[in-house]
């Protein structure tokens, strides 16, 4: 799936996303300022959290109470190697009980799921965005 989309149309875009993504774990990709943490603000409100969002550059992980599951934010930009993701217990958090958003995840593409929806953002010209969402 491919679309082009605004800041305004960003409700859409999330709900979209929740319907398309055969995977509870969606990893975000896209260079700095592409959106990820924006996308993933609108995307925890859609499932229904009243809780702050907040990129967790430096807590690494970010949990949020969803309406029917826990929803956890990784944002691995500030790690140097895999292994401090392996550290911290990341694959515990890998089941299909909650949803899972992982932003820089080529930081670990090592420990990635055997299924996961992939979301690739680009910034367009009119600062519009682009967004592929490919399924694994």
């Amino acid at each position: 799936m491919k679309l082009s989309y605004t800041l305004e149309d960003l409700e859409r875009i999330a709900s979209k996303i929740l319907e398309k993504a055969r995977s509870k774990t969606i990893l975000f990709s896209g260079q700095m300022g592409a959106g990820k943490t924006t996308l993933i603000k609108k995307l925890v409100k859609t499932l229904g959290s009243d809780d702050k969002v907040s990129s967790p550059t430096f807590s690494l992980v970010n949990e949020y109470e969803g309406e029917q599951a826990a929803i956890y934010h990784f944002d691995f930009y500030r790690i140097e190697e895999e292994s401090e993701a392996y550290d911290m217990g990341f694959e515990d958090y890998l089941d299909d009980e909650h949803y899972v958003f992982i932003e820089w995840p080529e930081k670990i593409s090592n420990l990635w799921p055997e299924h996961y929806s992939l979301v690739e953002l680009e910034v367009d010209e009119n600062q519009s965005r682009t967004l592929t969402l490919t399924e694994f």
